[in-house]
């Protein structure tokens, strides 16, 4: 696999993206997981599965503890 070097800069503000959009993502799953349904086409990739990549690509930056990833939501 080749290496990718990120500007710490960089790899902070894709961070707070990426938790900026998992909080967005948990604010209103009732009307958002339809959404999500519709646009993935099946039910085995829902909100709970892209917050989970978002948390674990927010983690891999830097950009948290872990917390969220591997603790109770």
């Amino acid at each position: 696999m080749p290496a990718i070097s990120l500007d710490t800069t960089d790899a902070i503000e894709l961070a707070e993206l990426l938790r900026f959009i998992a909080s967005w993502l948990a604010a209103d799953p009732a009307r958002l997981s339809p959404s999500l349904l519709a646009y993935v086409g099946h039910p085995a990739y829902g909100l709970d599965a892209l917050r989970d990549d978002l948390e674990r690509f927010t983690f891999l930056l830097g950009g948290s503890d872990g917390e969220d990833l591997f603790g109770e939501r």
